[in-house]
């Protein structure tokens, strides 16, 4: 059994080739959106309705295999990176999302001044800035700037 097999039955949907096709896609393409995942389904399964991935879609983010995020602004895009409260770092040029990780240490960002009663679970951070490949394209004189880490 797959390891997509496996994770379909684990929230109690059957195991079927759209499915297991969209799984696919999403695990080797983050942060796609809806119409990106129909052509790379499509590539598997030609004869796949659009209706048919927007149903998987739904399925699976309902179920909690998928997450769909959406930037304000952007398109929904969806990944199969779920249950560890990550974030998103997106660029304003191009529209390309990135991951990050959760804060450690003192967060005051992510602790409601008020909860207003609401027991919170999740925090979501979204992260605007220009990618490195965007600002090489505006500053080609510049060096591209170096991640700093801490």
């Amino acid at each position: 059994m797959s390891d997509f097999e496996a994770q379909l039955r684990s929230v109690s949907l059957r195991v079927t080739r759209p499915r297991l096709a969209v799984l696919a896609v999403l695990r080797d393409h983050p942060h796609v959106d809806t119409e990106t995942v129909i052509s790379l389904v499509r590539d598997q399964l030609p004869t796949v309705s659009h209706q048919a991935v927007y149903d998987v879609l739904r399925a699976l983010t309902d179920a909690g295999l998928v997450r769909r995020i959406q930037p304000a602004g952007a398109t929904a895009r969806y990944e199969s990176r779920v249950g560890d409260n990550h974030h998103h770092v997106v660029c304003r040029s191009c529209g390309t999302i990135a991951d990050v990780d959760c804060a450690v240490g003192h967060t005051p960002c992510l602790t409601a001044s008020d909860d207003h009663g609401f027991v919170i679970d999740q925090a979501e951070v979204v992260f605007w800035g220009t990618c490195p490949d965007c600002t090489a394209e505006r500053n080609p004189e510049e060096p591209r700037a170096r991640k700093v880490t801490r």
